[in-house]
């Protein structure tokens, strides 16, 4: 009988399936491939604190509950009313202004919900006109990663739109030190629990799975892979990605918003000064990759948002770092699909899904560790329907 969990993949759904599963007394261990742990949610060491993926969290759901009632949040960065500078790129001017059927897109008593079966671009087209739906599916950029958001769900899009773009005060919460440091607290949590940690352990295919239950808290390809199932597969985007720290001026932007081609820019340095070393800012910029375009021909296309929201940035650039996300920047729905459709958790024999692109609801990381507490919930019942002892 099983008295062991089994937890592949060290990112933040692995460490929320492991933390989860040890929470109930069943030992665990988590194997992680790479030297450190961490997956996408890994910054740069300093003296520029850059991180591989998503930076922010929403405090508006169960993930970020579950998160702040084990501490592991931590300390909370905000920018002061100095350094929020905004922008908007229409255009190809960038100024401050939206169409006006975007706007009514984020004033009170707008729909709730869009229909499932048809695209967000026809759907917000109807409603709103050509020009607003064509803005607000670039304005989705951030999330999405994707180059035609219009192409999406209009459930799906809608979704987001509301969750982002509202006159609401924002749920969005800069964590001092970024993902790193909630993944660190979460590493800690999960040693303190008594989870074995083996990093630098490759799992090479289905022979060489541990025991069950066992939870693939890996990127989907990676899953596929690992299970021999080619049936884990699910959309996502595709984006070119911008760090850029340079010398400090007050003419750089906060954030500004690519309604011309869904890029986005964002600040690192206003709400958490420790990202670049005194008298400089770190940013990052991201931008989708089209249908058919070179990854080179998007550069080019990021580096032309980067002149307008860091004036003269290569006369003051200090540290820059580039980096491409494909298939790896979270689950996107198409018409006719929600995340009930996506790879489910449970896949039989005791195997356990958890990642971004599986059967939970939420966006990238809120992906991750919703099916990562789904999946240790299923894994411990097993563990108990087995007959097991856990340990506690």
């Amino acid at each position: 009988m099983p008295d062991r969990i089994t937890v592949i993949g060290g990112g933040i759904a692995g460490l929320v399936a492991a933390v989860a599963c040890a929470e109930e007394g069943v030992q665990v261990t988590l194997y992680e491939a790479h030297r450190t742990l961490g997956g996408r949610g890994r910054a740069t060491a300093g003296p520029y604190m850059a991180h591989e993926g998503a930076h922010v969290f929403y405090a508006d759901g169960p993930w970020w509950s579950w998160l702040e009632e084990r501490g592991l949040t931590g300390r909370l960065g905000l920018p002061g009313p100095r350094d929020f500078s905004y922008g908007v790129l229409r255009e190809g001017r960038l100024g401050h202004r939206v169409p006006a059927g975007f706007l009514r897109m984020m004033l009170p008593g707008r729909p709730r919900t869009a229909p499932v079966e048809e695209d967000f671009h026809g759907w917000a087209a109807r409603r709103y006109g050509e020009t607003a739906a064509r803005a607000a599916a670039n304005a989705l950029g951030v999330v999405t990663y994707e180059a035609n958001t219009g192409r999406l769900s209009a459930a799906f899009a809608w979704g987001l739109f509301r969750r982002i773009y509202t006159t609401r005060p924002p749920a969005v919460r800069w964590v001092t030190g970024g993902w790193q440091t909630v993944l660190n607290r979460l590493e800690g949590r999960a040693r303190a629990l008594g989870v074995r940690i083996e990093t630098g352990a490759r799992i090479g295919g289905p022979a060489e799975l541990p025991g069950r239950p066992v939870i693939v808290a890996t990127e989907l390809a990676s899953a596929r892979a690992l299970l021999g199932d080619d049936s884990l597969r699910w959309e996502s985007g595709h984006c070119v990605m911008l760090d850029l720290a340079v010398r400090r001026s007050r003419r750089d932007r906060f954030i500004a918003i690519d309604l011309d081609a869904g890029g986005f820019h964002e600040a690192y340095t206003p709400q958490d000064p420790a990202t670049a070393p005194p008298g400089e800012s770190l940013f990052q910029l991201t931008m989708p990759v089209r249908e058919g375009e070179s990854t080179a021909y998007a550069r080019q296309r990021l580096e032309a948002l980067a002149d307008l929201t860091v004036p003269g940035h290569r006369e003051r650039t200090t540290w820059r770092r580039w980096g491409t996300a494909r298939g790896r920047t979270g689950a996107l729905d198409l018409p006719g699909f929600t995340w009930r459709d996506r790879p489910a958790v449970a896949r039989g024999d005791g195997v356990f899904l958890a990642g971004d692109m599986v059967a939970a609801p939420g966006m990238r990381g809120e992906i991750a560790i919703l099916s990562a507490v789904k999946a240790a919930r299923m894994a411990v019942a097993e563990v108990r329907t087995r007959g097991a002892v856990p340990l506690g």
